[in-house]
């Protein structure tokens, strides 16, 4: 195959930014261009977590965001053209992501033919603005063959980030927090941990009306506190063995608020500094259990950035090198709209984007429906 440019474009559960990455591929390498972030208006995030929560005359309000989100997603994908000098005719495809307002997979309350996920973005509005073939809606085909519809990152981590003989960690530290675990045969595994920042980011909001805790700060300033962190790691979630996804409908604000009712005691920087605890927690325990100790690990997303959680979760794992993608190659805050990059390119080659053994899909499934320039 000849060197190929793709775009992914990624907004996540955190719903701080629409994340845009320009990768080359050239048969089996990827390389990582060129970037760029574009923040959602405070305004157009407000109206997302209504869609998210739940709010009245939802279709309404979906189908106009649906158009909104796509014309910002467009705009992103063609800044990111100029930003890098590229033509959009020398693009082969943008993988768009969209931004998930809900999702539902198959769990003990829901059978696999009653699961939905929903992600809007419309690549209908993408692929008129910039000219460009678009690839969308990557993860409702993993839900109709039985699936979980995440995570679909494991298939790339693999591709970028495998290396025969080594077994490896790749920790997805956004909203929600999913690892996928590459072993020495190339054999792929991968679940969503749990909450990432979603829990930290709604309680710093709520108590000083702030959208993350830079390097973990306030949760440095306090101090976990363990009845409330065995409290919140009694989430029946914890327990359920993989393939498994989660979201803002399991973790947010409401359940922590109702928590906290009964421990309505503790100092907020307390609160923060166990949600971080939580998170650094949920994600060294995933690894400890399917994992060896010898093995590599390596975060990516907004959480790599948080120096206090990165800190924990290397004091939790002692025997293991925790480092970022960076010294794999592509820096960590792009990783996962490079992700979807390369799915675009999976798609259009009728190649599987999904790993069953991280879905719980039936088997390997073509992702994404193509929409031509």
């Amino acid at each position: 195959m000849r060197k190929q440019l793709y775009i992914g474009l990624m907004s996540g559960t955190s719903l701080d930014a629409v994340d845009a990455a320009l990768i080359s591929i050239d048969n089996d390498h990827i390389e990582l261009v060129h970037s760029l972030s574009t923040t959602l208006p405070s305004s157009l995030k407000t109206q997302i977590l209504k869609l998210c929560n739940g709010t009245t005359a939802e279709i309404e309000l979906m189908g106009q965001l649906d158009r909104e989100l796509g014309e910002l997603f467009a705009h992103a994908a063609l800044d990111l053209c100029r930003a890098a000098k590229t033509q959009t005719a020398d693009i082969t495809a943008i993988g768009s992501h969209g931004q998930t307002i809900r999702h539902r997979p198959p769990d003990k309350q829901r059978t696999a033919d009653k699961a939905f996920t929903l992600q809007i973005g419309d690549p209908n509005t993408i692929t008129e603005i910039t000219d460009i073939t678009t690839v969308a809606d990557f993860r409702r085909r993993d839900i109709a063959a039985g699936g979980q519809g995440a995570p679909l990152v494991p298939a790339f981590h693999a591709a970028a980030f495998g290396q025969a003989g080594h077994e490896r960690a790749i920790v997805n530290i956004g909203g929600m927090a999913n690892i996928s675990l590459i072993k020495t045969d190339g054999e792929v595994l991968g679940f969503d941990t749990g909450p990432g920042n979603v829990l930290m980011d709604s309680w710093i909001m709520h108590c000083q009306g702030l959208s993350f805790d830079r390097d973990g700060e306030w949760a440095q300033s306090g101090r976990a506190n363990p009845v409330l962190l065995a409290t919140l790691l009694k989430d029946p979630y914890y327990a359920v063995v993989g393939p498994k996804s989660t979201g803002r409908e399991q973790f947010n604000l409401a359940q922590l608020l109702a928590t906290l009712e009964s421990n309505n005691n503790i100092r907020p920087a307390d609160v923060q500094a166990t949600l971080l605890e939580l998170t650094a927690c949920s994600i060294s325990d995933a690894i400890k259990q399917y994992s060896t100790a010898g093995s590599e690990v390596f975060i990516c997303g907004g959480g790599s950035a948080n120096i206090g959680l990165c800190s924990r979760i290397q004091a939790l794992l002692p025997n293991q090198k925790v480092a970022t993608t960076e010294i794999l190659g592509i820096h960590p805050d792009w990783v996962e709209a490079a992700a979807f990059a390369w799915l675009a390119k999976q798609s259009l080659f009728g190649l599987p984007g999904n790993v069953p053994a991280a879905t719980g899909a039936k088997g390997p499934r073509i992702l994404g429906a193509v929409y031509p320039r």
